[in-house]
């Protein structure tokens, strides 16, 4: 089932995520929804809280990244590259910080840059609650850390500089209030 996904300055997005409790709730089809409302939407990475459930949650798929590039093109850290993350803690993050332009599906039409570490160790669980304990790099452990921030309340447009910050407000402000071009479904603050 495709799921209207939150706007900016829906409340949700800034707040903590709860952990799961095991069998508490169905997390295989949410998640199932989950990947089908981020494919609608044409994303790579999904939190609970943008569909408004504020639990630690998310999944993502990088490998669309790959779709129509070369074979020397190829980022292999995306080739199946498709997870689910259950009540996911970052256990490490190493490497030098670099930059990409990031957008958000909660963020409709804005992107900027943001740095991030290129390693990421992260323990989570998954659908079955196998916990797991698994290193990323590249830009599978950047996809991470941006859906990892979601259940912190932490949006790619606290990274910005000021200025740039300043700079897209109005935009922000239009996107709360339903003025958007977004192609998928979504639901405004009230």
């Amino acid at each position: 089932m495709i799921l209207p996904i939150v706007a900016y300055g829906d409340p949700v997005l800034r707040k903590r995520a709860q952990e799961i409790e095991p069998n508490s709730i169905d997390v295989k089809t949410l998640s199932e929804n989950m990947f089908e409302t981020m494919y609608a939407a044409s994303g790579i990475g999904l939190a609970a809280p943008q569909i408004g459930q504020s639990i630690r949650m998310f999944v993502v798929d990088g490998e669309p990244l790959n779709e129509g590039e070369a074979e020397e093109d190829i980022d292999e850290s995306l080739v199946g590259f498709k997870k689910v993350f259950i009540n996911p803690e970052i256990v490490e993050e190493a490497g030098d910080d670099w930059g990409f332009e990031e957008g958000c599906l909660s963020i409709p039409g804005i992107r900027g840059e943001v740095f991030r570490p290129e390693i990421v160790v992260v323990r989570y669980f998954d659908t079955d609650w196998n916990e797991h304990e698994e290193e990323f790099d590249g830009m599978a452990a950047r996809i991470i850390q941006h859906e990892y921030d979601h259940l912190d309340g932490k949006l790619f447009t606290d990274y910005l500089p000021p200025l740039r910050r300043q700079l897209i407000k109005r935009k922000l402000s239009e996107i709360t209030k339903g003025k958007t071009d977004a192609e998928y479904r979504m639901k405004f603050p009230k």
